[in-house]
């Protein structure tokens, strides 16, 4: 039952339609109670003033009252089965009574309703007097006949409820059964796929209360797509990227296996140095991207701008070790809350491109922007051309006037490293060449100056 949506609504619907009925049965009862108190009350007065109004205008003369009381009563047609009537003088003596009345006085006191208990039994009394003809008029009728009477109303309302309830119940039924077929449609649309369909779910057909669980399940196919996409695209790239400098290896290795010329040796072991070292930068980077794409950000701490960036320029000074570098005094003594590695990855990406692209002789320089909550790094560089720039940091992409051997992701991994950190990277050409990358804190307090 509980795992089931179909029975959860289905009880909750009839449940809440039983509790409708039955606080309506409640309601009901108080309101009926209250109406059937009134005009029994009235009843009573009524027939109190009938009978004492036949008294009064002589057509039951008071003489005749005592001889035969009960046979001078007046027949008040339907009222007098369940009504009671005494009639008694001033002077305590019962003139008459009907036939269901009892001998015992309803009442004492003067006109009014009052409720008295004769044998055994409560009633209901209301009392006329007439002191200009000296008699008293006392009507009354049984509190369990009222009681009755509300019961009996009650009942004609729950005995429906009974009947019609598990007709209820199967209509409940059948109409959940029907509001939950576009999920069933769904699941068995899902069911058929094998796990390389990816496509979306049709949901212009669906209900306004589904499409959002639709909605979802299209942006999580659409995002489970563009990472198949990625990892094909990575395994295609890295399978090509890395074939090349193998096949070279292999060659230069060949090449200083086979010659007896100590040079040609050494110019073939100098090109597998530096087709080593380029697959290890290929290999380094595709994991580094693996591992900002896959992992959360990682806890942040406080770490000092300048320290982080002689680190980089360290790292990265062998692919330009003729490129001078500048570090501006602003960034010494600045502290950037964020995680250590991502923000070494953004460093040290924008540092290694830099020196790639700068020629020998050129400086690069590392100073805070305009605003306080970004820093840039300039190079000497040939600059990008304006269409190329929305597209540098795009996986794999290298533009057609770079000339500079490289994989294309140390950008996109700056780009993804800096998002970890709360921050955007900005890429423009300079004023004078070159290019300007800016690295932006969407937080004021993620830079602040070591006190």
């Amino acid at each position: 039952m509980r795992s089931s949506l179909r029975s959860r609504l289905f009880s909750a619907l009839l449940l809440a339609t039983g509790a409708v009925w039955l606080t309506a049965a409640l309601w009901i009862d108080l309101g009926a109670r209250a109406e059937v108190e009134q005009v029994l009350d009235n009843r009573l007065q009524d027939a109190a003033h009938m009978v004492g109004s036949l008294i009064s205008s002589g057509r039951l003369p008071t003489d005749g009252l005592n001889r035969n009381p009960a046979a001078l009563l007046p027949d008040a047609g339907p009222y007098m089965h369940q009504l009671s009537c005494q009639i008694w003088s001033f002077d305590d003596r019962l003139l008459a009574r009907s036939g269901g009345a009892p001998e015992t006085r309803f009442a004492n006191g003067g006109t009014g309703f009052s409720e008295q208990e004769i044998n055994g039994e409560m009633w209901r009394v209301y009392a006329l007097e007439d002191p200009a003809n000296g008699f008293r008029v006392l009507v009354g009728d049984r509190l369990s006949l009222r009681e009755g009477l509300v019961t009996d109303l009650i009942k004609g309302l729950l005995w429906p409820a009974v009947v019609i309830l598990p007709a209820l119940g199967a209509i409940l039924w059948v109409s959940v059964g029907r509001g939950l077929a576009p999920l069933r449609r769904i699941a068995g649309d899902l069911s058929r796929r094998d796990g390389e369909d990816m496509s979306q779910i049709e949901a212009a057909s669906v209900p306004r209360e589904i499409r959002p669980l639709t909605t979802a399940l299209n942006g999580l196919f659409a995002k489970v797509e563009a990472a198949r996409r990625h990892e094909r695209e990575i395994t295609a790239f890295a399978a090509h990227e890395l074939r090349t400098p193998l096949a070279g290896l292999k060659t230069q290795a060949q090449i200083a296996l086979m010659s007896e010329d100590r040079d040609v040796r050494g110019n073939a072991l100098r090109q597998i140095l530096r087709s080593v070292d380029r697959t290890g930068r290929l290999v380094s980077q595709l994991l580094a991207l693996a591992r900002l794409d896959s992992a959360p950000p990682a806890r942040k701490e406080d770490v000092e701008i300048g320290a982080a960036l002689d680190e980089a320029v360290e790292f990265s000074r062998m692919a330009g070790p003729d490129v001078a570098v500048e570090i501006g005094s602003d960034l010494r003594g600045v502290i950037a809350r964020v995680p250590r590695e991502a923000l070494d990855l953004v460093l040290r990406n924008l540092t290694e491109n830099a020196f790639a692209h700068t020629p020998p002789g050129g400086t690069i320089r590392w100073r805070r922007g305009a605003a306080e909550t970004t820093i840039e790094l300039w190079d000497e560089g040939p600059g990008v051309p304006e269409t190329d720039l929305p597209f540098l940091t795009r996986r794999f992409f290298r533009g057609a006037a770079l000339s500079t051997p490289g994989s294309g992701l140390g950008l996109t991994i700056a780009e993804a490293a800096a998002a970890q950190c709360g921050a955007s990277l900005t890429l423009a050409n300079g004023p004078r060449g070159g290019l300007i990358a800016s690295v932006v804190f969407e937080d004021e307090s993620s830079l602040e100056v070591a006190t």
